[in-house]
């Protein structure tokens, strides 16, 4: 049975990175009535705020969704873990709170293939508004914006040996991955405030529930959008009361992320009219391109054992440190719980003729031995672990429907490795990551290499290692991307074509993939979609229409 409830001026479906933003800005003048909903819990788990709780959510069904791909063919057959967030927060909730924005070029590609208003000129307002930065405002920071992104409290001496034998091998030092250069070795800064994480839902949402115009459901789980004459009207969701109804005056918006918006999209009749014909789905809008160009990057660890008991395992694997971190942390908010051990990272050129950096080495503090019901678990010595990373992956993915079924989750198919150039990039980045081992700052440091371990030595020795055990690096966009063309989901107003009402506002509008983590870039589309949405709002109002009419006959 569906229940009929209220209207709303707008609804947000996902309380993620980006749907917390919106629904918080949309609130914010008092003048709109919000309904946000949430399938997931309020974030209120002790490991959410705590910075190195995080390996804690990584399988906790609790507040993930634990997705997984379909057998990936060059990565011999296997499935690749997808762990989102299921919780209030959105995967800002559960991730390694590391803030990178990406490469200005990023952004400036994105206005060049014809999505306007988003140049890297454009959206950098938008993430110093979201900004608290302790370092203070300059060019490239704000400060006073609900976000803060601080530097991490502990530099501990192994991280810093990493940093300088980078600098050894040739890599500059930068300062600020988000400021004037992002290429080089240095530090990174976190979505965290006083040692607690930030994610979106204590940022933005936390000062908002006050309002009287915000309504917040969590355990709320879109079913699908309601349409009528190809305009969205609400959103029915099921909940432990039942599947119930409720409806937009104005727009409805879709924060799913990017497996969760193209999903729901899917099962509302928008997408690709032979495949949801396949799962017996009337098409209402055939969208072809609703679900394709899924992209991520690639990762594939590289594990050393330290000599020194200096790693996050030596705490982990001893019951009295774990002890005397936790009373540490929970007493006074410092030790080794109050960072995310992922404390340094590299941008750089696996070709020095490229004209960017396309390898990111994440440098962390242990090291996984396996994986269980309880999260990662680390090997029982000393060990730290490079990452690197292909940041421009050539080929794509899709998500589509598995099942009419609402509740099931959807089919992710991604293609990694496929291409030469990106086992060649890759093959580039290991060996970029011994030189940087062998360096005279870091080299005492290392007993050993574990993994790809020193058997792996030639160009195809290295690629069989990369398709046994690469993997996501767990930064999915793209999959109902923002153009002009054809095969774009959404125009540049985030608006879903061919329908009036819907918009998309996550990282699946991305066109291409940032250069970096996703998580500040999700953010900026949270507070840049609010403001298009809010200006729209205002433009269709009877004073912004009367506005608009004086100044044509102004005009004339």
């Amino acid at each position: 049975m569906t229940e009929q409830q209220e209207e709303f001026d707008f609804i947000v479906s996902g309380a993620g990175s980006a749907g917390c933003v919106v629904a918080a800005r949309l609130s914010e003048s008092g003048k709109y009535t919000v309904l946000l909903l949430e399938a997931g819990p309020e974030d209120k788990a002790f490991w959410i705020g705590v910075p190195l709780g995080f390996p804690k959510l990584f399988t906790d069904p609790a507040v993930n969704w634990m997705l997984e791909t379909e057998p990936v063919p060059e990565l011999n057959g296997r499935r690749i873990y997808q762990p989102r967030g299921k919780v209030l927060g959105g995967t800002s909730s559960i991730n390694g709170m590391v803030y990178i924005r990406g490469h200005a070029q990023d952004y400036d590609l994105w206005r060049q293939r014809g999505c306007v208003g988003w140049s890297y000129e454009d959206v950098l307002p938008y993430f110093k508004m979201a900004e608290d930065q302790q370092r203070g405002a300059d060019p490239y920071h704000g400060v006073g914006g609900p976000l803060t992104v601080s530097d991490q409290p502990v530099r501990c001496e192994l991280t810093k040996a990493m940093v300088e034998a980078a600098q050894q091998a040739g890599i500059p030092y930068t300062p600020d991955f988000n400021g004037a250069r992002q290429e080089g070795v240095g530090f990174y800064q976190t979505t965290t405030r006083k040692n607690r994480r930030l994610n979106t839902a204590r940022a933005y949402l936390r000062p908002a529930r006050r309002r009287r115009n915000l309504r917040i459901v969590t355990g709320a789980h879109a079913t699908r959008v309601l349409l009528e004459e190809r305009r969205a009207t609400g959103i029915e969701y099921r909940t432990r009361a039942g599947l119930l109804t409720a409806r937009a005056r104005r727009e409805v918006i879709l924060a799913g992320g990017a497996f969760g918006s193209p999903h729901l999209l899917q099962l509302s009749g928008i997408g690709p009219a032979f495949h949801l014909r396949e799962f017996g789905i009337a098409p209402k809008v055939d969208l072809p391109h609703v679900g394709a160009n899924l992209m991520d990057h690639f990762q594939a660890a590289m594990t050393f054992r330290c000599t020194k008991a200096i790693t996050v395992n030596d705490m982990v694997n001893s019951w009295h440190r774990r002890i005397a971190a936790g009373v540490e942390y929970v007493l006074f908010k410092r030790g080794p719980l109050a960072t995310n051990g992922v404390h340094a990272g590299i941008f750089t050129r696996a070709d020095p003729e490229h004209e960017r950096p396309n390898i990111q080495i994440n440098t962390t503090v242990w090291s996984i031995g396996g994986l269980n019901s309880r999260g990662p678990m680390p090997h029982p010595f000393p060990a730290f672990t490079m990452v690197p990373v292909l940041l421009n992956p050539c080929v794509s993915g899709t998500v589509r429907l598995r099942s009419p079924d609402p509740l099931a989750a959807p089919k992710i198919s991604q293609n990694f490795l496929y291409e030469r150039r990106d086992i060649e990039t890759m093959i580039a980045a290991v060996r970029i990551v011994r030189s940087i081992v062998r360096q005279p700052a870091l080299a005492p440091y290392v007993a050993g290499e574990i993994a790809p371990g020193v058997e792996a030595r030639s160009d195809a020795e290295i690629e069989g290692y990369l398709r046994a055990s690469g993997t996501a690096n767990l930064h999915p966009v793209g999959s109902c991307r923002m153009g002009t063309d054809d095969a774009a989901v959404v125009d540049p107003r985030l608006r879903v074509r061919g329908i009036h009402g819907l918009r998309v506002a996550d990282a699946s509008i991305m066109p291409t993939l940032p250069a970096g983590n996703t998580n500040a870039p999700s953010i900026m589309i949270g507070e840049k979609a609010s403001a298009m949405i809010l200006e729209d709002a205002r433009a269709s109002s009877p004073l912004g229409l009367a506005a608009a009419s004086c100044e044509q006959a102004a005009g004339t």
